[in-house]
């Protein structure tokens, strides 16, 4: 298994689905800080409330020269009916079933519940500088209070 990309690591460059269409990609904002949250499913309960605590607290995040992206491997078009139901600002964006963002990352990860193994989104969170290098990781998250958490370390670096 290769070495998972780590603070000063610059950010694999690797192409995301929007659900309005067309792709994303982390170089699309250089020049620019930016928030990359991994989560495992649209509309489950962790999922819902970590979306709507960091699009609760998008203008400040976007006071402070932040870009947010929340990125799961749910498509397009389960992404756009996650946003419209609970009125997500923070924008989404899918990763690849294979060879994704997340593959790169090291985070699409073999898990288990019930005594079954799966492969699953470990929530992970990473704040990238202007230039594209990992500033910060923060692995296997817990939701209360995580987005505050980053919007303070964003205002720091």
């Amino acid at each position: 298994m290769q070495e998972r990309p780590d603070t000063g690591d610059m950010m694999p460059d690797v192409a995301l689905e929007r659900p309005e269409g067309g792709t994303v990609r982390p170089a699309d904002f250089r020049g620019q800080k930016l928030v990359l949250f991994f989560y495992p499913k649209d509309d489950t309960p962790g999922c819902t409330t970590e979306n709507k605590d960091f699009t609760a607290l998008k203008a400040e995040f976007d006071a402070a020269g932040v870009a947010l992206l929340g990125i799961s491997k749910d498509p397009p078009a389960k992404h756009g009916k996650f946003i419209a139901k609970h009125d997500l600002a923070a924008p989404l964006a899918s990763d690849a079933e294979e060879d994704g963002l997340a593959d790169a990352l090291g985070i699409w990860v073999e898990k288990s519940m019930y005594g079954r193994t799966y492969m699953g989104m470990e929530r992970t969170t990473y704040l990238v500088d202007a230039e594209g290098r990992i500033a910060r990781v923060w692995r296997k998250v817990k939701v209360k209070g995580h987005p505050a958490e980053v919007l303070e370390a964003a205002r720091a670096l």
